[in-house]
């Protein structure tokens, strides 16, 4: 790992993005080097997802340790089977949906349903005085009553901002199950959330 300037901790420096390529782009030519077993390009990956994959998995999990494993074995999945992936999606979709498969088998195999916790919006953490907690609580008890895969939908379109059809490639199923996972979970929202604000 290496550090920039005027930092207080390790951090891992930016990766640079090579002139004239997309996004998409110089991170295929990542995976094309992964592919031939470049150690280098599979820590450039790690840079470019790290905080991306932590975020979504502590939303998910509200467990570091749990979140760095899933992380880990992701990338792990990354670099065994690169040579396969042909670029029918964005790696972005790829390697989401790697790690969105990684998370429900640990969260299954802990038994964790019944503790996971999902995190509220973020302008919602920022905000200061005893009516944005308690919104903040009432959001994070709604969200937790929902279905996993529900709010697995919810945190891959409203938090990473992945298209339907994007989280229909990461999540192995149809367009039209994300749209009423995606439908039911905002209903049961709008159930929930005055339940918990105790409004009848």
């Amino acid at each position: 790992m290496t550090r920039t300037h005027n930092e207080k901790g390790p951090r891992l420096a930016a990766v640079a993005k090579p002139a004239g390529l997309s996004n998409n782009e110089a991170e295929l030519e990542l995976i094309r080097r992964v592919s031939l077993r470049d150690r280098i390009a599979l820590r450039e990956l790690y840079v470019l997802y790290h905080r991306r994959l932590s975020r979504f998995l502590m939303r998910l999990t509200q467990r570091q340790d749990l979140a760095e494993e899933v992380i880990n074995d992701t990338l792990l999945v990354v670099w065994n089977t690169a040579d396969r992936f042909r670029g029918d999606s964005r790696v972005s979709t790829w390697i989401v949906g790697i790690a969105y498969r990684r998370a429900l088998k640990s969260i299954r195999r802990r038994r964790s349903f019944e503790s996971l916790e999902l995190e509220a919006n973020d302008t919602l953490v920022g905000s200061e005085g005893m009516q944005a907690c308690e919104l903040q609580q009432w959001i994070e008890g709604a969200l937790d009553e929902l279905p996993i895969e529900q709010r697995l939908c919810l945190e891959l379109a409203y938090v990473l901002g992945h298209s339907c059809e994007e989280i229909a490639a990461i999540t192995s199923c149809p367009v039209n199950t994300v749209k009423t996972r995606l439908f039911h979970a905002r209903r049961k929202l709008c159930v929930l959330l005055p339940r918990m604000a105790g409004i009848p």
